[in-house]
C-alpha cells in the first residue's frame, strides 16, 4: 500500500497494521502529530482518497469533520493506497523519523 502526502508530492510504503502517522514517520516524512492517540487533534488532514478504519471506537472528530474528510492519521490504518492533504509536512533532515 503506498501513502501519498499533498502537496508536497511525498510517498512511502504502509504495511499492514501500521498507522499513516506511523508509515509517514518510519520514511522519514515529519508530519504534525502530539499524542499518537486520536485526541489531541495535532495531526489532523484531510483523506483527499482512499479508505481508512481507525484503531480506537470513536477517534476525537465530529460527525460533520469526518463527512468533510478530516482524519486523525494517528490512529487511522490505511484499507489500500491513501492520499493525505497536510500543508504542514517536511522530510526531517536527517532522515530519522520519532
Amino acid at each position: 500500500m503506498k501513502l501519498t502526502i499533498e502537496p508536497a508530492h511525498l510517498s512511502c510504503e504502509m504495511t499492514e497494521g501500521q498507522s499513516l502517522l506511523e508509515a509517514a514517520l518510519a520514511a522519514g516524512i515529519n508530519m504534525p502529530r502530539s499524542c499518537r492517540n486520536g485526541t489531541c487533534r495535532a495531526c489532523m488532514c484531510r483523506l483527499e482518497t482512499g479508505q481508512i478504519r481507525y484503531r480506537i471506537e470513536w477517534p476525537g472528530l465530529s460527525p460533520d469533520e469526518k463527512d468533510e474528510g478530516w482524519v486523525l492519521p494517528c490512529v487511522a490504518l490505511p484499507l489500500g493506497d491513501v492520499v493525505l492533504w497536510v500543508p504542514s509536512v517536511r522530510r526531517f533532515s536527517d532522515g530519522a523519523g520519532v
